[in-house]
């Protein structure tokens, strides 16, 4: 199949199809973040932004362009974004009581949900999991292991619904990828 019949599969809401999309072309904005951003945590970000806002806006797409430069031209305004966000970050207050707070370290033991998921042999799942990215780990803990909902989800992480719900996507591939990767060996 074309890739302009996956975008219009996508424009009527096909999630095969944005999946599709996803995996086709993530690998080329996340490079080309990471070559602009020096910093494989931005790149990330800005590429799960980057499908985000392509997704929610893909009816205005323009087939007259290449789908990977609108992704890129998109790609760039979310570095610009992110840019002039910490710009303005820089010039915060940051009281005393936010200081130590920020000094303050989580307890790395298992909690009483790791023990009894170990003990339910789910702890190779476990192992798994660790092996993500803490903010994939993170928004997999929320969905399958607190059980909440997109929105709750986006609620909790003070993200767009259309974040989460790629940045979900893209954490159930590297999960599966992962455990095939487990059980070849």
């Amino acid at each position: 199949m074309e890739i302009n019949q996956y975008i219009e599969k996508a424009k009527h809401g096909d999630q095969s199809a944005f999946t599709f999309l996803l995996d086709r072309y993530w690998d080329e904005v996340f490079a080309f973040m990471l070559k602009r951003t020096e910093n494989e945590t931005d790149a990330e970000d800005i590429t799960i932004e980057t499908f985000s806002k392509a997704f929610d806006k893909i009816s205005a797409y323009n087939p007259e362009f290449q789908f990977n430069t609108w992704l890129i031209a998109i790609a760039k305004n979310v570095h610009i974004d992110l840019i002039r966000k910490r710009k303005k970050a820089l010039f915060l207050d940051i009281t005393d009581e936010d200081d130590e707070l920020a000094y303050d370290v989580a307890d790395s033991a298992p909690s009483a949900e790791d023990k009894l998921i170990t003990e339910q042999n789910l702890s190779s799942l476990l192992e798994c999991i660790k092996q993500l990215k803490p903010a994939y780990q993170e928004v997999i803990q929320l969905r399958y292991f607190q059980e909440l909902s997109y929105n709750e989800i986006a609620e909790t992480l003070t993200e767009p619904l259309s974040n989460v719900k790629v940045k979900l996507l893209r954490a159930k591939k590297l999960l599966a990828e992962i455990i095939q990767g487990k059980t070849k060996k």
